[in-house]
């Protein structure tokens, strides 16, 4: 073949962290079986319960109709907007119009990626690349995506000094010293609850979103996967659309990968701003030919359903307490760590004895069969994030007993 036959972003791009960690550790799993430390995976936010009763008895019911195996449409089926549409009311007072504000996705990840690359005009200077803001720490994915649009991701830091509510004016003026073009920023994605830090906003910081992208004519994504998994009634995720003029600017996305431990279903929805979501219908129209009617069918009855509901507070009960144990494992090895506010995920601070999180990423799967995702795999920007790692509490309750008996007994304390 040619040299340079392929698209130079995709032959520079490393494969995504999650499978890479994955693939060490099945490399691994003979050598750790054979000293007592099969791995234990903390890493892929992928819950380990069996999704709803109810939803499994309707996709059996639905797989009988015989027009359900046809062709659906990237929008999605009209019953399963619906729902989307009672979904959105009935949780946050949000109303949508199911015929131009809602669209299906085959997983909100797909949704990011083919919006990302609907906005961003591809260019080769790097001071001329249309940029998109994003969270950092943040979702793995999002400056994969944008490099494969030949934009530029620019980073909005997430910090304790800022509780993790950054003034996107700051912002701004950081791109400007930089000697980047503010006319060139497309986009501002935003993640509350966020992956990893396992933190969410105040309404007030969303209006402040909104003002900012009004004010700079640039579309707001909010990437809203965790708005189901909280631990307090007084964090309770919010929708963007809460938020007076929100759809003016703004397109968010949902998974039910997370809420209900639908992660191999591929099911998600975007909802918003009209404009965005036809721009987003135009670039999935070339792309896929929408999800199996009978997913979305049942998927619809899900959101509609009290089952639906039940479920999701049964887990969220199960994942405070096991959560909450671990903490308190981990407190006992001397980790200074702290209940996450939502999400399912830890980030923390790795022992002074250690230079950065890579080592103690590979020392905790080496040594303990442990695995989890090292903080650089989210920030590659800022110096801080080789200090932390990432650990997606999913695992039995059984295991993470291991994973603190295992820490316990092979040094991995604190000091």
């Amino acid at each position: 073949m040619k040299k340079d036959i392929f698209n130079s972003q995709i032959a520079n791009m490393r494969n995504y962290i999650m499978f890479e960690i994955k693939a060490r550790q099945i490399e691994l799993t003979q050598m750790l079986k054979e000293k007592n430390r099969s791995p234990i995976a903390l890493s892929m936010g992928a819950p380990i319960d069996m999704v709803p009763d109810f939803v499994v008895k309707k996709v059996n019911e639905y797989l009988k109709e015989p027009s359900l195996h046809t062709y659906s449409t990237p929008k999605g089926e009209v019953k399963f907007l619906n729902a989307v549409q009672y979904y959105m009311k009935k949780r946050f007072n949000v109303e949508l119009d199911p015929k131009n504000e809602i669209f299906s996705l085959i997983g909100s990840k797909e949704g990011l990626s083919n919006l990302i690359r609907a906005l961003v005009n591809p260019k080769y200077e790097e001071k001329e690349k249309d940029i998109i803001l994003t969270p950092t720490p943040g979702y793995a994915s999002y400056i994969q995506m944008i490099k494969i649009a030949q934009g530029k991701a620019f980073g909005v830091k997430l910090a304790k000094e800022n509780n993790f509510m950054p003034n996107l004016y700051d912002t701004l003026d950081e791109i400007k010293k930089e000697g980047l073009n503010p006319d060139n920023i497309k986009a501002l994605i935003i993640n509350y609850p966020n992956n990893p830090l396992g933190c969410n906003c105040s309404l007030d910081y969303l209006s402040h979103c909104v003002e900012f992208c009004k004010n700079q004519g640039i579309v707001l994504i909010s990437d809203n996967a965790y708005c189901e998994l909280y631990y307090d009634e007084s964090y309770k995720p919010h929708s963007i659309f809460e938020i007076e003029g929100a759809k003016d600017c703004a397109v968010e996305m949902y998974s039910f990968s997370k809420s209900y431990a639908m992660t191999g279903w591929r099911l998600g929805f975007a909802c918003g701003n009209s404009e965005i979501i036809t721009m987003l219908s135009r670039m999935k129209s070339t792309v896929d030919t929408g999800i199996f009617k009978v997913l979305q069918y049942a998927g619809a009855d899900l959101l509609e359903s009290e089952e639906g509901q039940k479920y999701i507070d049964e887990q969220n009960i199960k994942f405070k307490n096991k959560i909450q144990k671990f903490v308190d494992g981990l407190k006992s090895l001397g980790y200074n760590i702290e209940m996450p506010k939502c999400a399912f995920y830890l980030w923390l601070e790795i022992p002074k004895r250690y230079d950065n999180c890579e080592d103690f990423a590979r020392d905790m799967l080496e040594k303990s069969g442990i695995v989890i995702v090292p903080g650089t795999a989210f920030d590659t920007i800022h110096k801080e994030a080789k200090r932390y790692c990432r650990l997606s509490v999913v695992a039995s309750d059984e295991d993470l007993k291991e994973v603190i008996e295992r820490m316990r007994a092979d040094g991995f304390y604190w000091e």
